[in-house]
């Protein structure tokens, strides 16, 4: 399918946006081309045909509307493991440049301008050799900005060596006016050792030395939140918080929309909402603790447990647990996070601390919860708890594992604390400024699609 599969007419530009094939990144990117087209710019949504395959029914490719989407393959065949995530990036790498090239050429509406998702900046030069506009999505938080972008200055001051490992143990100041960032919070971060964190850092340093040379970069967050990241360079623009607003919400994954009846029956601020994203990976003891917590705990729960959580690898839950709290608890393979967050039954979040569902949780004034589990959710954790002081952090005990005791204690904790909840309704406010007639994200939005329209 080429980029015309819209039937609207180009006359108020053309935006190419392309997306990794992964919940995380298009998610927020299909929201922001719903606020693209809003001001009537036509969109062309780019993804591989096997996430296409569950984007078609977010994203309608009739022509009808200001959005088409657009499936390239990815140059795996149909049996390989996609899960993969350096066996899908290595082929995504090789063939993509010749399928943006061919979309670019074959246009007959002109491409005005491409937003490319971060991971995909390696295509930046293809759309600025042709003369087209660029921009480059960050999904990520206002402290991983910044310590992308001063990458070479932390390995000359030998805080890190050239793999990214830590040589000294202290906190950096990356964003004045949020809370320091320790060496074990660098976004490199990952649970499964050296190898696995080298392999982070490289990436990330790619991408940070890609993206200062695009035009834009597109933030999910909103200048309140973090004002002093402004300041970090001079072509940044937050738009978020990126939301469905009752548009589609972009899932790849099949949404179990029967928890949103289940919560119409709870009472206000009752149900304690537990989701780990679709990066987090539990061990059974883990997971075993984590049901014991929402058992021990005796309150209304509504618990995504999506396979994946395991790697598949065990049954997440027993038919006796299943039972004993049938009453008063919601168990979900995937839920439309956006609305069960809206949900005025909810009372807190016990998340990963994914930037997305952080803005979503924000934007909802969702206490939360914090159990992060690599790369920017450590430091997110820290400016949840320390920073804007909208949530309580979890303790490990001295095996690394989180006991179903401390879930209940500080679910109880963080319910009593009124000063997070005053904290968490200012900054829903915020956020809902930032997005209204004349609010911060909604003004950048306005300057950036008009010079995405030239």
């Amino acid at each position: 399918m080429d980029a015309d599969g819209c039937k609207v007419s180009g006359s108020h530009g053309h935006v190419l946006v392309m997306t990794c094939p992964l919940q995380g990144h298009a998610a927020p990117l299909i929201k922001l081309s719903h606020r693209i087209a809003e001001y009537g710019v036509k969109v062309s949504f780019v993804s591989t045909e096997f996430s296409s395959a569950t984007l078609s029914h977010e994203i309608p490719d009739s022509g009808e509307g200001m959005i088409c989407l657009v499936s390239v393959p990815d140059g795996l065949d149909p049996e390989n493991d996609r899960k993969d995530l350096q066996i899908l990036s290595e082929s995504i790498r090789k063939v993509m440049p010749a399928h943006l090239e061919d979309l670019l050429n074959k246009a007959s509406d002109k491409v005005t301008s491409v937003i490319l998702d971060s991971p995909l900046g390696f295509l930046l030069e293809i759309p600025k050799k042709m003369g087209i506009k660029t921009a480059v999505y960050l999904c990520s938080t206002p402290g991983c900005l910044a310590l992308g972008l001063n990458i070479s200055k932390l390995i000359e001051a030998k805080v890190i060596d050239t793999d990214g490992t830590p040589l000294k143990n202290e906190n950096i100041q990356v964003v004045p006016n949020l809370p320091a960032m320790s060496t074990a919070e660098f976004t490199w971060y990952h649970p499964q050792g050296a190898d696995k964190q080298k392999i982070m850092f490289v990436s990330i340093k790619e991408i940070f030395e890609w993206m200062i040379n695009s035009d834009w970069i597109i933030c999910n967050w909103f200048t309140d939140l973090a004002p002093s990241a402004s300041i970090l360079t001079t072509n940044i623009f937050p738009v978020g918080p990126l939301l469905a607003n009752g548009q589609s919400a972009g899932s790849l994954y099949s949404e179990d929309s029967s928890c949103l009846t289940w919560l119409d029956k709870q009472a206000p601020k009752s149900v304690i909402y537990v989701a780990f994203g679709s990066t987090s990976r539990f061990s059974q003891q883990q997971v075993e603790e984590l049901a014991l917590g929402l058992e021990l705990m005796n309150r209304p729960f509504l618990w995504v447990a999506w396979s994946g959580l395991g790697n598949g690898s065990f049954a997440l839950y027993s038919s006796d647990f299943s039972e004993r709290v049938a009453k008063r608890g919601k168990i979900v393979e995937w839920a439309p996070q956006e609305m069960v967050l809206a949900h005025p039954s909810i009372a807190c979040f016990v998340t990963h601390c994914g930037w997305n569902s952080t803005m979503e949780s924000v934007s909802m004034g969702v206490p939360f919860l914090c159990w992060p589990y690599f790369g920017d959710q450590l430091y997110t954790q820290t400016c949840i708890s320390d920073g804007w002081e909208i949530g309580l952090l979890l303790n490990a005990d001295e095996k690394g594992i989180i006991s179903g005791y401390e879930i209940k204690r500080k679910v109880e904790d963080l319910l009593s604390d009124d000063s997070i909840r005053a904290n968490s309704l200012k900054l829903k406010e915020m956020a809902r400024n930032s997005i209204s007639i004349g609010g911060s994200s909604t003004k950048n939005l306005e300057f950036l699609v008009s010079l995405m329209k030239q």
